[in-house]
């Protein structure tokens, strides 16, 4: 239990950091391209990796761009790590986009979509109990 609470700590502290470093430490003109924000972090029990998830708006050019320059940060953003977090080894970190929120938007619209195309006909309850 404690060593979850450990994990937990730690992924969090990672995910302030990296935060932090995305809006003024990573020099790479190619991270500034889309807008990027960090969704989880996941830290292993023995701290050794950690994913870091990456939510990216914008085109399909920008994201690929802003992946590319955050693998090519990875060196950067652990070297940082290891000084502003406390811990006897910083783990290796690899960065992976999370398009969850894309795919629940997409969702959305289609929900949406299906629910001002529905007839008022065929509302399931609109007759219910009724005989003509």
């Amino acid at each position: 239990m404690a060593t979850d609470r450990r994990v937990s700590r730690v992924a969090s502290q990672i995910k302030r950091e990296v935060s932090l470093m995305l809006l003024d430490g990573i020099k790479d003109d190619r991270v500034g391209v889309g807008m990027v924000s960090i969704t989880d972090v996941n830290v292993s029990g023995d701290l050794q990796h950690a994913k870091i998830f990456v939510s990216i708006y914008g085109t399909e050019e920008a994201r690929r761009e802003t992946m590319e320059g955050l693998k090519s940060a990875t060196g950067y953003v652990r070297s940082s790590l290891g000084q502003r977090v406390r811990l006897r080894r910083t783990p290796e970190v690899v960065f992976l986009e999370d398009r969850s929120l894309e795919r629940g938007d997409k969702m959305l619209t289609l929900l949406n979509e299906l629910s001002q195309n529905r007839k008022p006909d065929e509302d399931e309850f609109s007759d219910y109990g009724e005989e003509e």
